[in-house]
C-alpha cells in the first residue's frame, strides 16, 4: 500500500477514535445497548421517553416478499468477520481476507450460478440475498474500520452503512466496503471494492423498492506454495534454519491476477386493490385504514458480470496448467455476460378478511442472457503453432450465446399466526433451455408451549429438476475448453429444526438424493456423475450460561454416499468460550477465546484460471484447531476488538492448510473499531 493511502487510514482511525472519545463524553445523548435486542437504537431522551428502534429486512427476488434483518450492531462476535477462515464452520479459503473460498458444510452451498466465476467470491461480493433495507426513525450512519498484520501483510476493510427516512412511508440508503490486503504470503493481495443503494416508498395502493449494487474484485494467484515443507519442516529446505518468514516461501504463480466486476439493478413495484375501513383507536376517535385485497406486481432485474484472468509468466504456466489452447506465451482469458429478468404476477393478500387464512400469488418470469466469451482463432491453423494444445475432440464453442427462458410459478404463503405459519413455492420452466425445468420448496413451522417456555418446530424440503448453467456446458479459455451436453441435475431434500429455548439448544438435520449432479474432476473439467448421491447432515446449536461465563457450540455432522464426487469433512465444530458482562455502567464486554476445527479429508484444490473448487484424491486436510482470544466490548454506539488470530500456531500441529499448498495465516495481532451515527 502506498504512503498517501496508508495516511488517509490514519487519519480516518484517528477521527473515529476521537469522535467515539466524545460520545463517550456525553453519555446524556446516547443510545444505550439492550443485550439480546436485535438493534442499538433505544436511546432514552428522557425518563419517560424512549425512542423507537429501527428495523430491517431483505426482500425475495421473485415477487418482493419482505424477510425480516437485522441491524448490525451487536458486539456478539464482531471479530469473526476479520478472519477468512472462519466465513463458515468448514471453509476452503486461498487464505487472505477477500479471496476465494467454497464452504464445506454441504447444505450452504448453492448450485452453480449463471456466472460461475462469481461463487469462489460469494462471501465478500453484495447480492440480493445480502442486501439490506431500513426503516429507521433518525438517519444511521454505521462506519467500521478493521486492520491488522505488519508492513509487509497489511489488512485493512473499512465499511460505511447509511440510512435515513424522509417520512414513515420513504427511506433511502447507501453502502460501501472497501477492502485491501496483501496477504500474509507471497502473491496473495486483494482489493475489492464494492458500493450500492437502496430505496422505497411503501405506500397504501403503490409501493416500490429498489438496490442498485456495483462491485469490482481484483486478486493476485499464487497457485499455493511450491512446497508444504516450508510449512510443515523449513529445517528440512533450509538446512537446519526452523524459521521462515510467511513472505519469503516461494509459490507457484507470482504474475497471475483474477479479476472480477460487475453490478445489479434491481426493481420491485406493486399496486394494491383494496378497500377502506375504519378502526378504533381508543374508546372514542376511529381512522380509517386502507386494507390491500389484491396486489400486483413487477419485477425486473438487471445484472452484467465479466471475469478476467491474466497471466504473464510463461514458465511457471508451463508447469501449473497443461493445456494452451490460444497462446502459450501468455495468457489473457475474457468472459462476460449480462442477463435482464421481468417478473409479472398477481397475488391474493392473506389476512384482508378473517376467512383469507393464507396468500395466493401466480407470475411469469421471462429472462435473457447473454455470453460472450473468448475467440478461437488460432486452432484453426494448420499446423499449429509451437506450444499450443488442439481443442479437445468435439469441442467447438461459439464466442457468443444468448438464451432466452421463460418460467411460470406460484406461491402459498401463511405467515401470521403464532401457532402455524407455511410457505409453499413451484416454479416451471417452458421456453429455452429450461424447458421441463421442475423447481418446488416449503417450508412449515409451528409453536407450542412446553414446560412455560415456547417451542418451536420447522420442516423444510424441495424438489428439484434443472438444466445446468450456459457456462457449465460451453466455455473456452486459454487453458481450459468444454463443450458438454449434460441432463437435468434432479435433487430431492427434506429437513427440519427443532429450537428448546430453556436449554437454549437447536438442533437440525436433512436428507438430500441427487442424481446428475455435476461438479469439476481432477483435472479441473466440469463432470456429471448420473448415479445417485445422498448427503446427510445434522447440525447440533448448543449454548450453556452461568452467570457470565458462556460456552457456546455449532457441531455439524455429514456424510456423503460417494466421498470421491461429494468430499467433505465429517465432523466441522465451532466452539466459543468466554465472559459477558457489563463494566462501568456502559461497557459491555466479551472476552474469550474461540476456536474452528473440522476432521480430515479430502480438500478440494483451487484453480485460479476458472475460479473454481475440484476435487482430489492425494493430500488429506483437517484435524488442526484454529484458536482465537480476543477482546470485544461496546461502549455506548461504538463497538471495538482486539484479537490474536491463530494464537495456537505450531502447538498442537504444523499442519495448518485450509486446501492442498494454501496454508492458513499465521498468528497475527488485528484490531477492529465501529461506530453507530446517530444524528
Amino acid at each position: 500500500m502506498n504512503f498517501d493511502t496508508r495516511q488517509i487510514y490514519n487519519n480516518i482511525i484517528v477521527a473515529i477514535v476521537c469522535l467515539a472519545t466524545a460520545i463517550a463524553a456525553f453519555p446524556q445523548s446516547i443510545p444505550s445497548f439492550t443485550p439480546g435486542g436485535s438493534s442499538s437504537h433505544s436511546d432514552k431522551k428522557s425518563e419517560k421517553t424512549v425512542r423507537k428502534p429501527g428495523n430491517a429486512w431483505r426482500v425475495d427476488k421473485t415477487l418482493g416478499t419482505h424477510y425480516k434483518s437485522t441491524i448490525d450492531t451487536l458486539p456478539y462476535n464482531y471479530q469473526k468477520q476479520a478472519i477468512p477462515s472462519m466465513v463458515t464452520d468448514a471453509y476452503a479459503t486461498t487464505g487472505n481476507l477477500g479471496a476465494e473460498g467454497q464452504t464445506q458444510i454441504f447444505f450452504e452451498r448453492n448450485p452453480h450460478s449463471d456466472f460461475f466465476f462469481n461463487d469462489a467470491l460469494k462471501a465478500w461480493m453484495p447480492s440480493i440475498e445480502t442486501t439490506k433495507f431500513y426503516n429507521v426513525y433518525i438517519p444511521m450512519t454505521l462506519l467500521s474500520y478493521n486492520f491488522g498484520g505488519n508492513k509487509k501483510s497489511n489488512q485493512d476493510r473499512l465499511r460505511a452503512i447509511f440510512a435515513g427516512n424522509v417520512n414513515r412511508r420513504i427511506g433511502v440508503g447507501a453502502n460501501l466496503d472497501y477492502l485491501y490486503s496483501k496477504g500474509s504470503y507471497e502473491s496473495q493481495a486483494v482489493k475489492d471494492f464494492n458500493f450500492g443503494f437502496t430505496t422505497y416508498y411503501n405506500g397504501d395502493r403503490y409501493q416500490v423498492q429498489a438496490f442498485y449494487n456495483h462491485y469490482n474484485m481484483l486478486n493476485k494467484e499464487n497457485g499455493g506454495i511450491t512446497n508444504d515443507l516450508y510449512i510443515l519442516d523449513p529445517a528440512e529446505l533450509q538446512g537446519g534454519v526452523s524459521k521462515i518468514d510467511p513472505k519469503n516461501i516461494p509459490t507457484r504463480l507470482s504474475a497471475a491476477h483474477t479479476k472480477v466486476w460487475g453490478q445489479e439493478l434491481y426493481i420491485n413495484q406493486a399496486f394494491n386493490l383494496g378497500f377502506w375501513k375504519e378502526e378504533a383507536v381508543n374508546d372514542t376517535l376511529t381512522r380509517e385504514v386502507y386494507v390491500p385485497v389484491t396486489k400486483f406486481l413487477w419485477t425486473f432485474d438487471y445484472q452484467n458480470a465479466r471475469h478476467k484472468f491474466s497471466n504473464t509468466n510463461a514458465t511457471q504456466a508451463q508447469d501449473f496448467w497443461q493445456n494452451f489452447y490460444l497462446n502459450a506465451q501468455e495468457t489473457n482469458d475474457k468472459t462476460s455476460y449480462w442477463k435482464m429478468q421481468n417478473t409479472l404476477g398477481v397475488q391474493l393478500i392473506e389476512g384482508f378478511q378473517k376467512w383469507a387464512k393464507f396468500g395466493l400469488s401466480a407470475y411469469a418470469s421471462y429472462e435473457i442472457r447473454k455470453y460472450t466469451q473468448m475467440t478461437d482463432s488460432v486452432t484453426m491453423l494448420s499446423p499449429l503453432p509451437d506450444g499450443l494444445t488442439p481443442l479437445p475432440q468435439g469441442v467447438i464453442v461459439d464466442p457468443k450465446g444468448t438464451q432466452n427462458l421463460l418460467w411460470v410459478g406460484g406461491r402459498i404463503t401463511k405467515q401470521q399466526g403464532s401457532i402455524l405459519t407455511y410457505n409453499a413455492d413451484a416454479k416451471f420452466g417452458l421456453i429455452g433451455d429450461v424447458i421441463g425445468d421442475i423447481d418446488i420448496s416449503g417450508d412449515i413451522a409451528t409453536r407450542f408451549k412446553l414446560f412455560g417456555d415456547t417451542v418451536s418446530i420447522k420442516a423444510n424440503g424441495h424438489f428439484r429438476n434443472t438444466a445446468q448453467p450456459y457456462l457449465i456446458q460451453h466455455y473456452i479459455s486459454n487453458n481450459f475448453a468444454w463443450d458438454n451436453d449434460f441432463g437435468k441435475t434432479r435433487s430431492f431434500k427434506v429437513g427440519g429444526e427443532l429450537t428448546i429455548p430453556w436449554t437454549r439448544t437447536i438442533i437440525s438435520a436433512g436428507f438430500e438424493n441427487i442424481q446428475n449432479h455435476v461438479y469439476f474432476d481432477k483435472n479441473g473439467l466440469p463432470a456429471q456423475e448420473k448415479d445417485n448421491i445422498q448427503v446427510f447432515s445434522a447440525t447440533l446449536l448448543q449454548r450453556i450460561k452461568f452467570g457470565i461465563w458462556n460456552w457456546d457450540n455449532s457441531i455439524t455432522y455429514q456424510t456423503s454416499s460417494k466421498s470421491e464426487v461429494i468430499p467433505i469433512p465429517t465432523l466441522a465444530i465451532y466452539s466459543n468460550m468466554y465472559l459477558f458482562f457489563k463494566a462501568f455502567k456502559d461497557l459491555y464486554v466479551q472476552f474469550g477465546v474461540d476456536c474452528n476445527y473440522y476432521t480430515r479429508y479430502y480438500a478440494p484444490v483451487y484453480q485460479p484460471a476458472t475460479m473454481t473448487f475440484h476435487i482430489q484424491d492425494e493430500m488429506k486436510i483437517g484435524n488442526y484447531p484454529f484458536m482465537n482470544v480476543y477482546l470485544t466490548c461496546k461502549l455506548k454506539k461504538t463497538r471495538f476488538f482486539v484479537m490474536f488470530s491463530h494464537v495456537n500456531q505450531g502447538w498442537f500441529s504444523k499442519e495448518y492448510f485450509s486446501m492442498p499448498h494454501y496454508p492458513l495465516n499465521p498468528r497475527r495481532l488485528q484490531f477492529g473499531i465501529s461506530v453507530d451515527f446517530a444524528n
